[in-house]
């Protein structure tokens, strides 16, 4: 994985991590090997707004069955890291067809023609100093239409010495970043003539008489290899595009990607080639046939190309979005084949139309050297040639680019209007936004080519569920270059009271100048309505799913912004809530399991949704999810319905603590005996691995702190009401013979041992002096559940600083709950037999008592204890009438001659 270091911990010995905390950590994670990423790279260039330090990263390597998401979460919470993530691997981007293709047939290169390129050579033919560097699997250099285009590295022959000092021996022909050394060669494990391929259609060698030409003509190639040709390789796409800038190429190819998996380090890389060396970024945007995001195509700074065939028809494989920039042929694309010195091939993908426009910025940074990297790109976007009045293309309005490529107009012209989106802010800052929410949106806008006057920015949702309050941004002039920003009227957004789960919403930016015609559209996204709702009300922001996790929507997920206290770093690894019953291994949850996977027990019937009035707390959710019944899992779920509830508090003694409610609801045709009912957590305070649990039996509270930084606060699960408490520490790192070890997964069997084993097992991690790796159950266990019966078990999560406060919000959320704060019940005098059924029920409940009982009065209250509903009861049976109530959970009271009993019920709707 990599890690970046804040500025202020900057090590002054940039051999290792010089910071002693950090040092120790990644030793106790298990860390084999820590090393500066880039020690070369240019530090940033403050006048350059977006210039990012490389020299802060760091690769770091572990062992092969360490837990990397646990060490990237450890890392985080040590404050001094700007990100801590995996290293993702990125696929080359085609296959190749028959390599039998006619190399003399006049239509071979039809696309040279399609983009206008033999006129844009009437005006430029590039420039051998500009220079292409071609990211991908390998070359054969000595290719006929290669052997003279790619570039060497006369600094540093190859004699087994670093005579240009950059770290790199004998870089004379280029690197193999994926195997690490000097010969770039096909010979790599993955499509091995790939980069021969690329590396034809970009810079293939012109006017030499034999094979085909690149569109760069006279610009010559850097080979970069980036994908292993052994066993003990790596893919090192992004590697190779640091040093591809530090070695002075101004445009870089990069026919590789992957859909999703955004990295901020890639972006890092990114960042550092575009802004801080200036460099043009080309990505093939990919062949996946769908509208998504694909990277590194879809980063900043990136021109993202799609592809087409001879017609300009989006090809039927490709990508679409409105992140892409622009299309090129990407259909049977004539190049160098490269199993002999003189063969060529007919290729197919994004890989082949992303080189095409590579060539084509050679040229145009040839053509107009007083360009930026930004203003190439503005250049080739401006220059493109409509495609969209074509019938095959009008699904796809918006989300093929600007157009077609057309070198031509990009190398003659120099009078377009070109003006980008620059920066967006959004506030309030959120990953996804609630229904309902409002938002303010400031922009900042960039002319990158000739000035504008009277310039219209005017921001339009392309969703129904977005609505737009104020959405003009009027620019009087923008001269070549120059920034504005709407800070001081910004754009105001609304979000719609419903909505689907999850839902993307597209907003477009139109840009009109009446005057000279021009007019642009780009576009944004934004994420409303989440799988989630995060009740942060007090100090403790917990995240609730609609599948009863905790933290994120099960491990791994990024759907959740996990369990924070006073805004720090997520608390949490894994959360949620687990139903067991009998003996063996029926047990539901969301939970980690032994099958290297995650049991997906809980589906959600009904979102778990923030409610607009709050009765009982500053903050209340409700959602309701359940199980499958046991008869369609072979006996491995529970059945049942659960809704959950939440609670949360602005105001002490109560911001500590967030209060979560179960309604369990039986819906098999058997009675569960007995019904277990609890939380699991896997905590991570500070260093993980220096983690204990302790169990409170007096606040009914196991709580989890850091043996060697107390400090760093505690957190901590509290039973409040229902059956029997229950709690159980575990010892993440015990070995494999454990009762429980989740060294190997979490079987359904250890999950429901956990669950009946009462609170024989209260401790983890004090044996030892450093703690060690640790996780909680604690439950509830009741003797049975009826059919259709309902119980409710409630708990609270509770966080603070020590473990003095811990203790006092833990005797808050007691308070609240049993003293009638809550959900008020009256304790009975005499407690009978009787029955209360159906519940929940959507309206008509039938009550029956024992005669002995006298029961002369029934009363029904509200949550928060107020009589809404009263009436006599004449025998030992009635029918109480409900369907005039809100929705919500009651309590039904009998007054009877030996004393009062009470019970809960459920009204839906």
């Amino acid at each position: 994985m990599v890690f970046k270091l804040k500025p202020e911990f900057r090590p002054q010995n940039v051999s290792h991590v010089a910071v002693p905390a950090l040092d120790a950590l990644l030793h106790r994670l298990g860390a084999t090997q820590v090393q500066q990423k880039f020690p070369h790279t240019l530090l940033p260039n403050h006048e350059k707004p977006g210039t990012v330090d490389l020299t802060l990263v760091y690769q770091v390597w572990f062992e092969k069955d360490a837990l990397v998401e646990k060490a990237q979460a450890a890392l985080l919470r040590t404050g001094m890291l700007e990100y801590a993530e995996p290293l993702y691997y990125r696929a080359p981007l085609y296959q190749p067809n028959d390599p039998l293709a006619d190399s003399t047939a006049a239509a071979g290169q039809y696309h040279l023609k399609a983009i206008r390129a033999y006129q844009a050579w009437d005006v430029t033919q590039g420039d051998t100093t500009v220079l292409i560097g071609v990211t991908d699997t390998g070359f054969r250099l000595s290719h006929q239409d290669l052997a003279g285009q790619w570039q060497r590295n006369y600094q540093d022959p190859p004699d087994g010495i670093d005579n240009d000092n950059d770290g790199y021996i004998d870089n004379y022909r280029g690197w193999d970043f994926a195997d690490n050394d000097n010969n770039p060669a096909a010979n790599g494990m993955v499509q091995p003539l790939h980069g021969v391929h690329t590396s034809g259609a970009a810079a293939g060698r012109a006017d030499n008489g034999v094979g085909i030409a690149g569109v760069g003509f006279k610009c010559r190639f850097l080979p970069l290899k980036i994908y292993p040709g052994t066993a003990t390789g790596r893919f090192a796409g992004y590697e190779a595009i640091v040093y591809a800038a530090d070695h002075g190429c101004k445009v870089i190819n990069m026919s590789w990607g992957g859909a999703g998996g955004r990295s901020q380090y890639e972006q890092d890389a990114i960042s550092y080639a575009a802004l801080t060396r200036d460099v043009v970024l080309v990505a093939a945007a990919g062949n996946t046939n769908a509208e998504l995001d694909f990277y590194p195509a879809s980063y900043d700074h990136v021109l993202s190309v799609g592809w087409c065939g001879a017609t300009d028809i989006r090809s039927t494989n490709a990508t679409y979005s409105r992140r892409i920039d622009l299309i090129a042929p990407g259909e049977s694309v004539y190049t160098t084949w490269g199993d002999t010195d003189s063969d060529y091939v007919r290729a197919g993908g994004s890989s082949f139309a992303a080189p095409l426009v590579a060539g084509a910025a050679a040229l145009v940074r040839a053509r107009f050297p007083q360009f930026s990297a930004e203003q190439v790109i503005a250049q080739l976007r401006a220059t493109t040639d409509n495609v969209y009045q074509l019938p095959g293309n009008a699904a796809y309005v918006g989300k093929l680019g600007t157009g077609r490529l057309n070198v031509f107009r990009a190398v003659q012209a120099n009078n377009q209007y070109a003006v980008r989106l620059t920066q967006r802010t959004l506030s309030p800052n959120k990953p996804i936004y609630q229904l309902g929410d409002t938002i303010r949106l400031t922009v900042r806008m960039q002319n990158l080519l000739q000035p504008i006057a009277n310039l219209t920015v005017t921001v339009t949702s392309l969703s129904p569920y977005v609505t737009v309050q104020q959405g003009t941004f009027n620019i009087t002039a923008m001269g070549t270059m120059a920034q504005v920003s709407n800070a001081n009227a910004p754009f105001r957004l609304q979000v719609a009271a419903a909505a689907p789960i999850n839902t993307s919403v597209t907003l477009r930016y139109r840009l009109t100048n009446p005057a000279s015609g021009y007019q642009e559209d780009q576009y944004t996204t934004i994420r409303i309505n989440p799988e989630y709702v995060v009740l942060n009300a007090g100090n403790l922001a917990l995240t609730l799913t609609h599948r009863g996790s905790l933290g994120t929507d099960g491990l791994g997920s990024d759907k959740g912004e996990g369990i924070r206290y006073q805004g720090g770093t997520s608390l949490i690894y894994e959360g949620g809530l687990m139903l067991g019953t009998g003996t063996t291994t029926r047990v539901s949850s969301r939970l980690r399991n032994d099958r290297n996977g995650v049991d997906a027990d809980f589906f959600s019937e009904a979102q778990t949704t923030m409610r607009r009035q709050t009765l009982l707390a500053d903050q209340e959710v409700t959602g309701l999810l359940r199980d499958s019944l046991p008869t369609a899992t072979r006996n491995r779920t529970v059945g049942a319905r659960v809704r959950q509830r939440g609670y949360s508090w602005a105001q002490g003694p109560h911001r500590d603590y967030v209060t979560l409610e179960y309604d369990i609801k039986n819906v098999t045709a058997d009675t569960l005996k007995p019904l277990y009912a609890g939380i699991f957590a896997d905590w991570d305070v500070s260093d993980y691995n220096r983690n204990a649990v302790v169990w409170d039996s007096v606040r009914h509270l196991s709580y989890v702190y850091n043996v060697n930084t107390p400090s760093a606060g505690y957190v901590g699960i509290q039973w409040l009401r229902g059956g029997t408490p229950s709690s159980y520490a575990i010892d993440v790192n015990a070995p494999s013979t454990s009762s429980v070890a989740l060294s190997n997964g979490f079987s359904r069997a250890e999950k429901l041992r956990t669950l009946s084993n009462g609170t024989r097992q209260r401790t983890a991690g004090l044996t030892s002096t450093n703690g060690t790796d640790v996780a909680q159950v604690v439950g509830a266990n009741l003797p049975y559940l009826a059919p259709a019966d309902s119980v409710t078990v409630t708990f609270a999560v509770v966080a603070a600083p020590t473990l003095t406060q811990l203790r006092a919000a833990a005797d808050a959320a007691i308070a609240r709950y049993t003293q009638a704060q809550l959900l008020p019940v009256r304790s009975a005098t005499i407690a009978p037999t009787w029955q209360l059924y159906p519940n929940p029920t959507s309206g008509q409940v039938r009550v029956e008592i024992p005669t002995s009982f006298g029961g002369r009065q029934i009363e029904v209250l509200n949550s928060l204890g107020q009589m809404v509903k009263q009436q006599a009861l004449a025998g030992a049976t009635a029918v109480l009438e409900l369907q005039g109530l809100p929705a919500g959970l009651y309590v039904v009271r009998i007054h009877g001659t030996t004393g009062d009993v009470s019970r809960r019920v459920l009204l839906t709707r």
